[in-house]
């Protein structure tokens, strides 16, 4: 019995540090678990009008591989700069298709055609556009360019 108990401590604790010396242990949630969604929209949508910027509204969740990669080719240049300079983004969590889902009829997203799914609303609130045929949604398999590309586009 003890050795059981032993063998029940020590698979897990050998996983933990094989993830740790992966760098898998310390991925951040990129989507919050927490807060409230509707009220982070709007808020995004007033600095955007301070800021003369647009928002993007990503629908995604923490365990899409496909939604992380995206948030890496956010991160990396040229397009973190124009993130920075044309835009709000608001990470918005669909859970396991059980959250938000509401927020994303609103915009127009069908998070049944995958994801990550995204939205962009001028600084008025105004709907300018919602991916359709979840164009994102192998973000894995793409060129991080697709990311330049969109962003160029929608920038104002």
């Amino acid at each position: 019995m003890k050795l059981g108990i032993l063998r029940g401590l020590v698979l897990p604790a050998f996983a933990l540090a094989i993830m740790a010396s992966t760098g898998l242990a310390q991925e951040k949630d990129i989507y919050p678990e927490s807060g409230d969604a509707k009220v982070t929209i709007k808020n995004a949508i007033a600095q955007a009008a301070k800021e003369h910027k647009r928002v993007i509204l990503d629908f995604g969740g923490n365990w899409c591989g496909d939604c992380r990669a995206l948030d890496k080719y956010f991160h990396q240049e040229p397009n973190a700069t124009m993130l920075k300079n044309g835009f709000i983004l608001v990470d918005v969590n669909i859970g396991h298709m059980d959250m938000n889902v509401d927020i994303a009829k609103q915009y127009e997203v069908p998070l049944e055609k995958g994801v990550p799914a995204l939205a962009v609303v001028d600084a008025d609130g105004k709907l300018l556009y919602s991916q359709k045929k979840g164009e994102f949604e192998s973000m894995r398999r793409m060129d991080p360019k697709s990311v330049t590309e969109f962003l160029e586009h929608w920038k104002d």
